[in-house]
């Protein structure tokens, strides 16, 4: 059974810094690649990064280059989102999501897994 779990979520200022986590369960962690996307109330979920497998290849969304940094330890079977310099608008629902064919797809559709979310508000 494929699990991921993110954790890590919670409620931050304007200006702070957060890291989420995903834990996966139930697939050869190293073979996929895995990303962050995100979703606000009212909003379509939308990429935020992606790693893949061998961490050669890092992607990010325009809006959080410079401030977010995705990493992951394929032996602890994690990947991490940094988040710094948070602003409001940073506040949705984050997941993960891993794909085998190792793309570092920017597309939902294309990744095989995806965890339930953590929820992130940044208050201004």
């Amino acid at each position: 059974q494929v699990q991921l779990v993110e954790s890590g979520g919670g409620l931050v200022q304007a200006g702070g810094s957060l890291r989420v986590s995903c834990a996966a369960s139930g697939i050869t962690f190293s073979t996929y690649a895995m990303a962050w996307f995100r979703q606000a109330p009212g909003k379509e979920r939308e990429f935020v990064a992606a790693i893949t497998w061998s961490g050669g290849n890092i992607y990010y969304a325009d809006f959080v280059k410079g401030r977010f940094t995705i990493s992951r330890t394929n032996v602890k079977n994690t990947v991490y989102l940094q988040m710094n310099s948070l602003k409001p608008e940073d506040t949705a629902v984050y997941y993960c999501a891993a794909d085998l064919n190792d793309s570092g797809s920017h597309r939902i559709e294309d990744y095989h897994y995806c965890g339930q979310g953590t929820q992130v508000t940044v208050s201004s």
